[in-house]
């Protein structure tokens, strides 16, 4: 599998591989705190992948996912800035690319970086991993996405324990919570990501691009349905992966 490794990035390592990009966080004199500049590479990052759509392993570097937002940049910002969404709609421009992404969690994940992890659909992590959104500590509230992403995750009680009372989620919390797919080993961590993504890409592009449409659609079932499997009826990858299987395992269904 031929791979390229991008060095235009100022706080992003990006490794481009014929099927995936893995793009890590790396500011690391600020625990891979998202600022301003990461993002807009994140940005940069979503238009190509909109473009080109593949999958993407998103992590951090250095054993940390994203300690927050940058703080000394939230100080500055006012009304005006809130109200362009800075990070919340990068967050959910993340959540509508087109083919699935995964996040590999080590360390710490809190505040923006918490809430951009529950932006991927899905997630796995170290056995050190802790999730938590302090911002109202802060004398804000986590107005990324955890305010209803969180809930829609892990459920309405969950959620206020960790948006409302500090609550913080480590690994194996998260996990009975739903919030994580697995723990692995920190040191297996990028290893067992590129696992779980192996797996998918085996599966027809297509068939996980509509996949994902389908399952985000707000409400639009059955019809959306339909018309997805009516594109993918149509299509020669269908035909050809059912007939390798019939032809693996006789006429059994």
């Amino acid at each position: 599998m031929s791979t390229s490794t991008d060095t235009t990035y100022d706080t992003l390592l990006v490794e481009r591989r014929e099927d995936r990009v893995v793009v890590s966080l790396h500011r690391p004199e600020a625990r891979n705190a998202v600022n301003g500049r990461m993002v807009t590479e994140l940005h940069s990052m979503c238009e190509e992948l909109e473009h080109h759509p593949k999958l993407l392993l998103l992590t951090g570097h250095g054993g940390v996912f994203a300690g927050g937002a940058d703080i000394a940049e939230l100080r500055e910002r006012g009304r005006h800035e809130a109200l362009q969404g800075i990070n919340s709609r990068l967050f959910e421009r993340i959540r509508r690319l087109p083919m699935p992404t995964l996040a590999a969690v080590p360390g710490w994940a809190l505040g923006g970086g918490a809430e951009l992890a529950y932006a991927c659909d899905l997630r796995i992590a170290g056995p050190d991993t802790v999730f938590g959104n302090p911002e109202p500590g802060l004398g804000i509230l986590a107005a990324a996405g955890a305010c209803w992403r969180l809930r829609e995750l892990v459920g309405e009680s969950v959620a206020k324990q960790v948006l409302l009372a500090g609550r913080t989620l480590d690994a194996p919390a998260a996990l009975a919570c739903g919030l994580l797919m697995d723990v692995v080993p920190a040191n297996r961590l990028i290893a067992e990501a590129h696992a779980l993504l192996d797996r998918m890409a085996r599966s027809s592009a297509l068939a996980l691009r509509l996949t994902k449409l389908v399952t985000d659609a707000p409400g639009a079932h059955p019809v959306a349905d339909d018309l997805a499997q009516a594109v993918l009826f149509e299509g020669n990858d269908k035909k050809e992966r059912m007939t390798r299987f019939l032809e693996k395992n006789g006429d059994r269904t």
